[in-house]
């Protein structure tokens, strides 16, 4: 595990850096080189399967981003409810009669396609974060740690996860270095990016977007049906975009500088 200093655009940003956003539910992520991917072994790396065991994130190696901004927890019934109401969009499938559940506003929000949270991040002034910006902001600033608090097992204690009785309240688990809640377990987060199984090998240093077209988008983070093994910060996942599922939720982001949103409010 190591600890890394941060620099972008041509400054520097310490971690103790307060670079804070207007918006208080935003928690900035300093800029700079970091190694993305998984570094460290699994039980399967040393057999020799065939086909070749699916290893795409693979290979670790440093990449650059730009800092910005990262919603500290993930959109909530009670926030995408708003979205919809003021948008008119379809309110999710899982909402009885198309009302959010009484008494759960404080869930992050499930049942949302891709196209939904991209709708809803536009709406809010902001965007999904990359696959890239995702997985920084996952791991804080130690480098090579298996899961947002370190290399230790997950515990109750650290996140929501191999339960049958769906997510936990936002922001209920403690938050990563950086404050953000839930980079791990409860709800699977789409990212921008469309899915590329061998994107690692030839993805851009700097900046990466990923694949220009595709048939999946990334999804991150675990949620709560899954086990620890896939709630680490590089386990990579994929859905369709149209895919709606009972542990698939978001979270936004936002450029640094921050710029002037949708509804006509500006962030710093």
């Amino acid at each position: 595990m190591t600890l890394r200093r941060f620099t972008g655009s041509g400054a520097v940003f310490l971690i103790s850096c307060c670079a804070v956003a207007s918006d208080p539910e935003m928690a900035f992520i300093p800029g700079g080189e970091f190694l993305r991917g998984r570094s460290h072994k699994l039980p399967d790396d040393g057999v020799k399967w065939w086909p070749v065991l699916l290893q795409d994130d693979q290979p670790a190696r440093l990449i650059a981003l730009k800092p910005f901004y990262m919603d500290k927890r993930e959109v909530t019934i009670e926030a995408f409810a708003a979205f919809a109401s003021s948008a008119g969009r379809t309110a999710p499938y899982n909402w009885p009669e198309g009302q959010p559940p009484r008494g759960r506003e404080n869930l992050p929000v499930t049942g949302v396609s891709w196209d939904d949270a991209a709708a809803y991040c536009a709406w809010a002034g902001k965007r999904l974060p990359t696959e890239a910006e995702w997985e920084r902001a996952a791991r804080g600033v130690a480098e090579g740690a298996k899961y947002p608090w370190g290399d230790r097992t997950a515990t109750r204690q650290d996140a929501r996860y191999d339960a049958v009785d769906g997510p936990a309240p936002a922001g209920q688990f403690p938050p990563n270095h950086f404050g953000l809640y839930d980079m791990a377990g409860n709800v699977w987060e789409w990212c921008a990016d469309w899915y590329g199984r061998n994107y690692y090998n030839d993805a851009p240093a700097r900046d990466p977007q990923g694949p220009v077209s595709g048939m999946y988008r990334v999804l991150r983070g675990g949620s709560w049906a899954d086990e620890p093994k896939y709630l680490t910060c590089a386990y990579r996942s994929w859905a369709r975009p149209s895919e709606r599922g009972p542990n698939i939720g978001f979270r936004c982001a936002r450029d640094f500088p921050a710029r002037s949103n949708a509804r006509g409010a500006r962030s710093e």
